[in-house]
């Protein structure tokens, strides 16, 4: 079977495995269990009439690689993706293109035209109303890349001091819907010697190292699907203190070490507390063991037997 992935590569020297690793992990491991030939179509542009601006290229690309299934992630690289009907569209929703409300109605535009819909969260799919023709399949985690490694071990191999306590925040400090303000100002309340690491531009294998070498790891974003982030270090059984969104509160659970906390900095500031008192690793990993990349890429895979022309 042959699958065209479609998804956004903005970015200068696109690497997929840097910049959509979720993706990346998720190919690999159908590829891995699956005979499925893949190749990729990246989209230059931003906003409806950039993406739109690929659609030429997008239909050579359908004729020359003459997919099976095209799967797209996100709503407006969905859209572009549903514009032809030689392949059948399946379109997978992280959450930001039905949260940001520029994107949605496009999203849900896309909904309608594409064959099958991939939500990574109820949340996502009750929000933009979706009845049919879909499936909740999260993005899965990597448990060969994540998992837990002694404190001191990381911290040696990032030469990281050993008795500073260090934060790790979920995303780059600039992306404005992770709302790093939050995460400093409460850092500010807690009156110690800490340091809050940006979570950018790092291999997977750095992300994991830095996952066990940190004391927590802080969200503070307004708005989430199924961050990936929170998994993987839940994988590495590492505290969390994350804002209630997205799907976190059924991720974490009753997990000891893991809170959620309101948007209020000295909310944040308290579970920050609470959840350094977990200086060994706590017992998350058991819990993340259904989201292994293996057992989602039979879900997707299936969704592929499903549609395919």
């Amino acid at each position: 079977m042959k699958v065209l992935i479609v998804c956004s590569g903005n970015v200068k020297e696109f690497n997929l495995i840097l910049h959509h690793a979720f993706i990346y992990e998720q190919i690999q491991a159908v590829k891995q269990n699956f005979n499925i030939e893949y190749d990729v179509f990246n989209i230059v542009g931003k906003g409806i009439l950039g993406y739109l601006g690929n659609l030429c290229n997008y239909r050579n690309k359908i004729k020359s690689f003459n997919p099976d299934v095209v799967h797209a992630h996100f709503g407006l690289s969905g859209l572009l993706a549903s514009l032809q009907r030689k392949s059948p569209v399946v379109i997978t929703f992280h959450g930001s293109d039905i949260n940001l409300s520029n994107v949605q109605p496009f999203s849900r535009i896309a909904t309608r035209l594409s064959k099958h819909n991939i939500f990574v969260s109820s949340k996502i799919q009750k929000k933009i109303g979706v009845r049919n023709k879909y499936s909740i399949i999260p993005c899965g985690v990597n448990l060969e890349i994540f998992y837990p490694i002694k404190l001191k071990t990381a911290r040696e191999k990032l030469n990281m001091d050993m008795e500073k306590i260090y934060i790790l925040f979920s995303s780059n400090f600039k992306r404005v819907e992770k709302n790093s303000s939050l995460a400093f100002t409460a850092i500010d309340l807690l009156k110690m010697d800490c340091e809050l690491i940006e979570l950018d531009n790092r291999s997977r294998e750095e992300v994991n190292l830095l996952l066990n070498a940190c004391n927590l790891l802080l969200l503070t974003s307004t708005s989430e699907g199924s961050p990936q982030v929170i998994k993987e270090a839940m994988a590495c059984n590492r505290p969390i203190v994350a804002t209630d969104v997205g799907d976190i509160r059924e991720l974490i659970g009753n997990t000891e070490g893991c809170y959620l906390t309101s948007f209020d900095p000295a909310d944040v500031a308290k579970k920050i507390k609470l959840a350094l008192q977990f200086e060994t690793s706590i017992n998350a990993s058991e819990r993340i063991k259904d989201f292994d990349n293996n057992i989602i890429s039979k879900k997707v895979f299936d969704i592929y037997q499903k549609v395919k022309r």
